[in-house]
């Protein structure tokens, strides 16, 4: 597409600002990259060709948009023609305004915006639509993210990963088939993983959708179709297993597309540039005025705060389940969560900004409102809605109910019977009292009599390193954010080895 001199004006300031703030090695990597990736596209001509690129709005994201606005363009300059670049963005209840802002900002210093060869993007659920750095997210996708939540984490005891990251995770596949599959479809997408991370994560995919289906012959096709196939069987198994066989309504919601080309080509940047933020400071912080926001910047993420109430969740069980401080519990999450920063290479400036959060006398509690403030504000949960959640005590029968209302709703700790009564007696009439005791129960957890029903009906999942038989622990199986710690279940009691998960 030919462009007006003004933005071919635009396009030149734009790289040479890329490349005097790339270091030397960088720069040379996107010449490289430039070279390879001309080879690589399908279609004759280069401006035929669409690249795609994920963009999430976190650090190491908004990095690899600048490395392939840094190779579109080289291209252009070039050849005085380069491939349209598509970048999309998918959103959930957990991204804060301030990831947004940032994604606005690094558009705006990318030159993306106005750019005709470029084509930015937001994702929310099943609907593809353009970038709008300050339109709301829709009603639906919050109230079903935090429906989610709230069931998995019932199931799970709150356990960070699965609560807060598998229904997220999946949402993210279809996000990638969503964009992809928009408009005209794409030909290329970028991706900075190594062909090696590639296989093993496709492999781990294949692994799963097996379990899901370990007699039936394999249905799915190769490529990036095939593997969107199979991501939908894992997440059919997951979501019947959440909200139990018969919701059709909710599994179908949640279904991962695969309507895309079968021709899509995956090119990896991976042996071009080092994704290490310390090394692209200056490209982060001064050319996308990248902001390390408090709620967006939580531990090894920079585009969710989910992690900061997975450490407030870790710390309300401590306090509320195993009746410790809730400073210890917030102690023994920092220490895991940094040592997941750790290898994941976070600069020692990072690390040290987020242990300062955590560090002094008021932290526990500045912290303890920060993250409860976060958790009404995204999804509209409260303090004794999480409590609720973390005893699970509506699983299994009700089998810790009695344990939870004694601990938390004393009020209610002489109606155990009739709570029984009315979660068992679904399509059975109610008497005065259990229909009395509805309000109160949706007001405790967040969820409606059926949702508590389904509960009822449902085990929990308790999970090890180990996995076990669930989809839940399957999943978390071949999960690498998690580790063995020492903890202890009373205050008082022996230290013991527990599985603790996180981001």
């Amino acid at each position: 597409m030919s462009v007006e001199p003004r933005e071919a004006g635009l396009r030149t300031e734009v790289l040479a600002a890329l490349r005097s703030t790339l270091s030397d090695t960088d720069v040379a990597g996107v010449e490289k990259c430039a070279t390879r990736l001309q080879e690589a596209l399908p279609r004759d001509q280069v401006a035929d060709n669409v690249v795609m690129v994920a963009y999430g709005g976190g650090k190491d994201s908004s990095y690899t948009l600048a490395f392939v606005r840094a190779v579109q363009l080289c291209l252009y300059a070039r050849l005085g023609t380069t491939f349209k670049l598509r970048s999309a963005t998918n959103r959930h209840a957990g991204m804060p305004q301030a990831v947004m802002d940032n994604i606005d900002r690094a558009y705006t210093a990318l030159g993306m915006t106005g750019d005709p060869d470029c084509e930015m993007l937001l994702v929310d659920g099943p609907v593809v639509k353009p970038f709008a750095g300050d339109e709301p997210l829709p009603a639906a996708i919050v109230d079903r993210n935090r429906l989610d939540l709230l069931m998995t984490g019932h199931r799970t005891f709150g356990e960070a990963r699965p609560t807060f990251c598998n229904a997220c995770n999946l949402s993210m596949v279809n996000s990638f088939g969503a964009a992809a599959a928009h408009g005209t479809g794409v030909d290329v997408i970028i991706t900075g993983d190594s062909p090696e991370e590639q296989r093993a994560y496709s492999w781990w995919i294949r692994r799963l959708s097996r379990k899901v289906n370990p007699h039936q012959r394999r249905r799915t096709g190769p490529g990036f179709r095939g593997f969107l196939q199979d991501t939908d069987m894992i997440a059919s198994a997951y979501f019947a297993e959440v909200y139990g066989p018969d919701a059709s309504a909710e599994i179908r919601e949640r279904a991962v597309t695969s309507e895309v080309s079968e021709d899509i080509r995956f090119f990896s940047i991976f042996d071009d540039t080092r994704y290490s933020s310390g090394e692209h400071w200056a490209l982060l912080t001064e050319l996308l005025e990248f902001e390390f926001d408090e709620i967006a910047f939580s531990f090894t993420e920079s585009d969710c705060g989910n992690p900061t109430i997975m450490a407030h969740l870790r710390a309300l069980k401590a306090e509320r389940v195993h009746g410790r401080a809730y400073a210890e519990g917030l102690a023994e999450y920092v220490d895991f969560a940094e040592s997941l920063m750790r290898v994941k290479e976070f600069p020692e400036n990072l690390i040290e900004v987020m242990r300062q959060r955590y560090r002094g006398p008021d932290a526990a509690t500045r912290m303890r409102a920060v993250a409860g403030g976060f958790a009404e504000e995204a999804y509209g949960l409260t303090e004794e809605q999480l409590v609720c959640m973390l005893h699970s005590p509506f699983t299994d029968k009700g089998e810790r109910l009695e344990r939870y209302l004694e601990a938390e709703q004393p009020q209610l700790a002489g109606q155990v019977d009739t709570v029984r009564s009315l979660l068992d007696g679904e399509g059975e009439p109610m008497d005065p009292a259990e229909a009395e005791l509805v309000p109160r129960l949706t007001e405790l957890t967040g969820l409606e009599l059926s949702r508590l029903r389904t509960l009822y009906h449902a085990e929990a999942v308790q999970f090890s390193a180990k996995g076990g038989p669930s989809m839940m622990a399957a999943i978390l199986e071949g999960d690498p954010h998690k580790a063995e710690v020492r903890t202890r279940l009373s205050p008082d009691g022996p230290e013991v080895i527990q599985l603790a998960t996180g981001r």
